[in-house]
């Protein structure tokens, strides 16, 4: 079998794409990159503002983190791009030491994730349990919503007629035909009607300059000393984890939507790659953009590299060749588009009374933590890891309860054996010491393990504590029915727990 990272493995999944033998499949995916490419402009922008750099940067990061994505990821059809997390967590690197700092920062971000992915970090994904990840999807979806409250808040009136009309045809206009992606209809229309009609209402030229040109590689103007790696390196780390965790993330999120398996490897150290690429273009990083993975993905369809790929390709063909008409675009038309993946994002029956009656009360309420903590913090990765301790602390909490301790005492009262079922870990082994008989027990005790198994040190320090408060009492206990692996920890740590 070949390693994650060997070159068949690497390439797996890149051969014979089906836009190159099914008309259908190609038009889906140039379709779903060109909307994904108009959703980019504004966003890029946005994000650009958050990390106090120039729009230009934003937009040159979108494209090329879409670009080497498409090439060397592991989850086709999801779109990486300059994101609002990386934006926040550099931008007081870029306000306090300068835009050389910045990219610095993005290329060793770059470098981190290779590393981590190459460790195997993308293997973490399996204890993200489903309840953190459906609170992870609908925290996405409020995110995506309440970034468009600042476009509908003192606006001009037309505004919201625009707004309405724009969901309307993505709702209806998927009944007639879904040749044409809706949403690209529906900017194309509302485009043409604010054009025509001469109404006054924000644009995306309004956002910032679009760029002229394509970006030039080079390498980050800062000294190359150890002084300058120990103040890059807090938030290159920092941003390389956030990134990772983003990705994986909305990779596993797009894995479940078109029932299809990605390498979270491949996809860790892709980001990697993509980074670095990104820091030497001048650009300011970036990671998985779960909205417009959303309307790629889920809204127009897209299941391949090349919608990615297009996505990026298309972002700079419109600002530099189609820059005039790109900008005005109203941007009623694109809070539309986003406002519809938020409500498509959003995983309604996870909040359906009967769902909620049915679901055990530790899953809701891990739910309800990594929403909360995402929403207050505009951090995915905060979310995600809170919501994850939650859902371990309500595992532990679960798991001790299963630990029961019966009692059956000899007819000739000599002797008392304690039957114990279930997992002895630090959660649950506390509760053993607890219901045993000291005072009234006979001179001989067992203690039947063979429907247990000890997990930890915790365990077998209750263990040893029991045997104390036996002999103490002048009583003997016998351990009896230990599997292999609670023997042998048992064995190696019994006797050596005690404070000296």
């Amino acid at each position: 079998m070949p390693s994650a990272l060997s070159p068949s493995a690497w390439l797996r999944g890149s051969r014979r794409p089906s836009w190159l033998s099914d008309p259908k499949v190609l038009r889906t995916e140039v379709l779903g990159g060109l909307v994904v490419a108009l959703a980019l402009i504004p966003e890029a922008i946005s994000f650009s503002v958050i990390a106090g750099v120039d729009p230009a940067v934003g937009l040159f990061a979108s494209f090329t983190m879409a670009v080497t994505i498409a090439l060397v990821g592991g989850r086709p059809a999801m779109i990486s791009a300059a994101t609002g997390a990386v934006a926040l967590v550099i931008a007081p690197l870029n306000r306090e030491h300068g835009f050389g700092y910045l990219v610095a920062a993005v290329i060793l971000a770059g470098v981190f994730q290779i590393v981590l992915g190459a460790l195997g970090v993308a293997k973490l994904m399996r204890f993200v349990p489903r309840s953190v990840m459906v609170g992870f999807v609908n925290s996405l979806a409020i995110l995506i919503f309440m970034a468009q409250v600042p476009e509908m808040t003192d606006v001009p009136w037309p505004v919201y007629p625009l707004i309405a009309a724009g969901l309307a045809m993505m709702v209806f206009f998927p009944r007639l035909t879904t040749v044409v992606p809706a949403p690209l209809v529906s900017i194309v229309i509302l485009t043409v009607i604010t054009v025509a009609a001469g109404i006054a209402v924000p644009t995306v030229g309004d956002k910032g300059d679009l760029p002229s040109s394509l970006p030039v590689p080079g390498l980050p103007d800062v000294p190359f000393t150890l002084d300058t790696l120990t103040t890059v390196a807090p938030f290159a780390f920092a941003m390389a984890l956030v990134g990772l965790m983003e990705s994986l993330m909305t990779a596993k999120l797009v894995d479940d939507i078109t029932d299809t398996r990605s390498s979270k490897t491949r996809e860790s150290v892709g980001q990697g790659v993509a980074n670095i690429v990104t820091g030497f273009f001048g650009g300011m990083g970036g990671c998985a953009m779960i909205g417009q993975t959303m309307i790629n993905v889920r809204v127009s369809g897209a299941r391949t590299r090349l919608s990615t790929f297009l996505a990026g390709a298309f972002l700079m063909v419109l600002c530099i060749v189609f820059g005039p008409v790109v900008s005005d675009i109203p941007m009623a038309a694109l809070v539309a588009v986003m406002v519809m993946v938020s409500v498509a994002t959003f995983d309604w029956h996870s909040i359906a009374p009967r769902t909620l009656r049915r679901m055990p009360l530790g899953e809701t309420v891990v739910m309800l933590v990594t929403v909360v903590c995402v929403v207050a913090t505009h951090n995915l990765a905060i979310g995600v890891v809170v919501g994850s301790i939650a859902a371990m602390v309500v595992f532990a909490r679960r798991v001790a309860q299963l630990a029961e301790v019966t009692a059956v005492t000899d007819p000739d009262g000599a002797a008392v054996v304690y039957r114990v079922t279930g997992e002895l870990f630090f959660a649950s082994s506390n509760e053993l010491v607890g219901q045993l008989s000291y005072g009234t027990d006979p001179d001989r005790v067992v203690i039947d393990l063979s429907a247990a198994h000890i997990w930890d040190a915790s365990s077998v320090a209750a263990l040893d504590a029991v045997e104390t408060k036996y002999a103490q009492r002048g009583k003997t206990v016998e351990i009896v029915g230990l599997n292999e692996p609670s023997a042998r920890m048992h064995k190696t740590l019994s006797g050596e727990l005690a404070g000296g």
